[in-house]
């Protein structure tokens, strides 16, 4: 994991300034500091659409996505391309995870992992980053930048939605396991649901002295 808080030292502020989200992109503005929120997307459908309506609502939001997201999203019938109307899109595209490099550069206030597949959840549970989403979540907490994670395996039953119908499905225990041992690592909130997410959000909001885009009720 390269060390992007190096990148670009100089007289000018750095953040984010000298990082386009695509190859074929301008170098974004500067941001200021603690300003934005981290939105990482990984290869779970579920409750996605409902995940990025809440991101939508909240100011200031950036988009990491996973390789696997890329691929489930258009499964879900949600394009990279009109995401980036509504959000800065960071793809997973560096073996060393350059885009974390903001979170020294100390844009971000929280980083937010949602929805989490299973494996995702197992990663971060035991220290591994070998993903985008994985790599923000693990530096923000060396940061001690509050991270959320929306699991998707907590119940022993989980009703979920495939891109073509309703399905049940029963975690293992060790899939419930990973949940439990993910709650108990540092700078991290793990909630199950999206309205257990949007109170946490919520909370988090206020702590922030921010406001929502629209109402949160």
């Amino acid at each position: 994991m390269m060390n992007g808080g190096e990148q670009g030292r100089g007289s000018i502020d750095p953040r984010g300034a000298s990082l386009a989200t695509d190859d074929d992109e301008l170098p974004l503005p500067a941001s200021p500091p603690r300003s934005r929120l981290a939105w990482c997307i990984t290869g779970s459908g579920h409750f996605l659409e409902e995940s990025l309506a809440l991101a939508e609502r909240l100011p200031s939001v950036d988009l990491f996505l996973s390789a696997a997201a890329e691929e489930v999203l258009p499964i879900y019938k949600l394009h990279i391309e009109a995401l980036k109307s509504r959000f800065r899109v960071f793809r997973d595209k560096t073996a060393s995870g350059v885009p974390v490099g903001m979170l020294y550069d100390d844009i971000y206030h929280t980083v937010v992992v949602a929805p989490a597949t299973s494996n995702t959840v197992a990663k971060c549970a035991f220290g591994i980053s070998d993903s985008l989403p994985t790599n923000m979540f693990a530096q923000a907490g060396k940061l001690g930048i509050p991270g959320i994670v929306f699991a998707c395996d907590t119940e022993p039953v989980v009703v979920t939605r495939s891109p073509h119908d309703w399905v049940t499905l029963r975690p293992r225990r060790i899939e419930l396991d990973n949940v439990e041992r993910l709650r108990g690592i540092d700078f991290c909130q793990v909630v199950s649901s999206p309205a257990e997410l949007e109170a946490v959000l919520d909370a988090r909001m206020k702590e922030l002295s921010l406001a929502w885009n629209t109402s949160s009720s």
